[in-house]
């Protein structure tokens, strides 16, 4: 009980009592762009939930947010400077449709939804991973754009142990063998095998790929432990 009480108090804390204030006047071309890629993916998977989206033109913070409270996803300019095409952005976007829909779930219109999110943060991030996969194909972009933004923008802490979210390698290993699992044409007709940041994916996850390799030759159901 106690420890629920913290939980609460400190999802009062975080999260604003009132919706954000956003100008993204400032960036007009930027803000069109991202709400039509987040409605685009709303509508071509026929999810129920509203949700809006925001840009935040603040170039030195490169990320995207989910507020619980009023289902606001909000783009910060950084992660902007960092995108090479809408299939990446897409990704991040679709990412944080997901935290949006887990926000709805539970009584109280999801109002608990925090810290649900709060006791087991990486299982909801794994999860937002693969339905952001789901998600953009469904919306007609192509899935593999999601390691190679995660390559660029998403650093590599020794461990993930007082972290909310799992080390970025895992991350990556998990998506591509999601892809691999239920959309293997992304990879025999990969457009992102000259992508140097696919490249580079390619060097440092070997280890992990041979991991996959050896599940599949052994036709293994078991959860492969990533690096």
């Amino acid at each position: 009980m106690k420890k629920i009480i913290i939980l609460l108090a400190m999802f009062f804390i975080a999260i604003p009592s009132q919706a954000l204030t956003i100008d993204y006047t400032k960036d007009g071309s930027a803000q069109a762009l991202v709400s039509k890629i987040g409605f685009n993916i709303l509508n071509a998977n026929r999810i129920p939930q509203r949700m809006v989206f925001y840009v935040k033109p603040d170039k030195k913070v490169v990320n995207a947010v989910t507020y619980f409270r009023d289902r606001q996803i909000v783009v910060y300019g950084g992660l902007l400077t960092y995108s090479d095409n809408e299939d990446e952005l897409a990704a991040v976007i679709a990412h944080e449709i997901s935290h949006a829909i887990d926000s709805y779930d539970g009584v109280l219109r999801g109002f608990f939804s925090p810290v649900t999110y709060s006791l087991k943060p990486k299982k909801y991030e794994y999860k937002a991973d693969k339905r952001a996969v789901d998600f953009v194909v469904k919306a007609g972009y192509n899935p593999l754009a999601f390691i190679t933004i995660m390559n660029k923008i998403d650093s590599q802490p020794r461990y993930e142990l007082f972290s909310t979210h799992p080390l970025c390698s895992r991350r990556l290993a998990a998506v591509y063998e999601y892809i691999y699992t239920k959309y293997p044409q992304y990879l025999v007709q990969n457009e992102y095998k000259d992508n140097i940041y696919y490249q580079n994916f390619l060097l440092t996850s070997r280890e992990n790929r041979l991991k996959l390799q050896e599940k599949v030759k052994n036709n293994s159901k078991k959860r492969i432990k990533y690096l």
